[in-house]
């Protein structure tokens, strides 16, 4: 008990190191969760050690509350898939809870299969396959958890700008996904010019090929409609990505003030992913997000974990590959 309450506390006071430096960081995330798994262990050592028979029910509880977790979320995903497809176009970004649902239903049927073959090679592909799953569950697990807690802080600091980042028109017409991330900015300067002071919105988009004119100038007028002064908004019209928007909008904040803050907004599954990249664009701001439609909110967020995934190939591909090789070599 003593020992993981000690260990959870060196993994807080990690990460309360590595939060005050720059909140902007995806090893935050692995520190936290560390500390609350060896925390949980330790309340339930604790409550063992108080009544035996409780202690040993919790730890029964808990067990059974993970496969019970995993059956619930992949026919919840199953679900929001079929949703997605219904609501929004049959593109793969969209099909993404879909997959990963049957993909956990799949992996359970092929388990259950390989236990009845009983032949060696298929308990190595399942070995495999469960080392990878587990390693990447626990990434997952981490984003999750601080993408949460990286939304719920709130930056006190003064900031002299408020970017908003562009999402996509239909046409000429601000969508509601992007129409959230502009009442959010509309807030946050709002409140600005009740505390006395006067940021700059920064309007970030260029024009896509199915768009009558630049997303910055949409959602410019988008704001002038409801009352935000022209002359407040600078508009940022050349980018295509979200790298390009927090890079190009940096230029301009730069121009116009050297020692800029600002605060980004965007929607709220992609906040965290968008700190990640405002952090290595070397922009000088922290991210808030905006709503989202909760069914949207399944499929947008594993999409945000995999571009996260895949951003660091070497290293995760590197810790899977040595997965892979551990769960093999008992085979043979």
């Amino acid at each position: 008990m003593v020992i993981c309450f000690g260990i959870a506390g060196f993994w807080f006071l990690v990460f309360g190191v590595s939060f005050l430096r720059d909140r902007r960081l995806f090893k935050n995330g692995i520190f936290l969760v560390l500390a609350l798994m060896f925390a949980g262990l330790g309340l339930i050592f604790a409550v063992e050690s108080v009544n035996a028979t409780a202690g040993r029910v919790l730890a029964v509880a808990v067990l059974a509350a993970i496969p019970l977790s995993i059956a619930v979320l992949a026919v919840f995903l199953v679900i929001n898939g079929v949703t997605m497809l219904r609501r929004e176009r049959r593109r793969l970004s969209n099909l993404l809870s879909l997959l990963v649902g049957l993909g956990i239903i799949g992996f359970v049927v092929f388990s259950l299969l390989v236990e009845k073959i009983g032949w060696e090679p298929l308990a190595a592909v399942r070995s495999v396959l469960l080392g990878v799953l587990t390693y990447i569950s626990f990434l997952f697990l981490c984003f999750l958890v601080y993408a949460f807690v990286y939304s719920r802080v709130r930056s006190s600091r003064k900031v002299d700008f408020v970017v908003v980042l562009g999402s996509g028109l239909i046409g000429s017409r601000v969508p509601p996904l992007l129409a959230s991330r502009l009442d959010r900015a509309q807030q946050v300067y709002e409140r600005a010019l009740r505390r006395g002071r006067s940021p700059l919105l920064v309007t970030s988009g260029g024009q896509g090929p199915n768009e009558d004119l630049p997303e910055s100038h949409a959602m410019a007028a988008y704001l002038v409609e409801r009352g935000v002064a022209d002359q407040q908004i600078i508009r940022e019209d050349k980018s295509t990505t979200t790298w390009e928007n927090l890079t190009f909008s940096r230029d301009l904040m730069a121009g116009l003030r050297p020692e800029y803050r600002c605060l980004i907004v965007t929607n709220n599954f992609h906040a965290f992913r968008a700190a990640l990249t405002a952090r290595k664009a070397k922009v000088n701001g922290q991210v808030v997000g905006s709503p989202t439609a909760a069914y949207y909110w399944p499929t947008a967020t594993i999409r945000e974990f995999v571009a996260i995934l895949v951003s660091h190939p070497y290293v995760n591909g590197g810790v899977c590959l040595l997965i892979a090789l551990s769960a093999i070599l008992p085979h043979f």
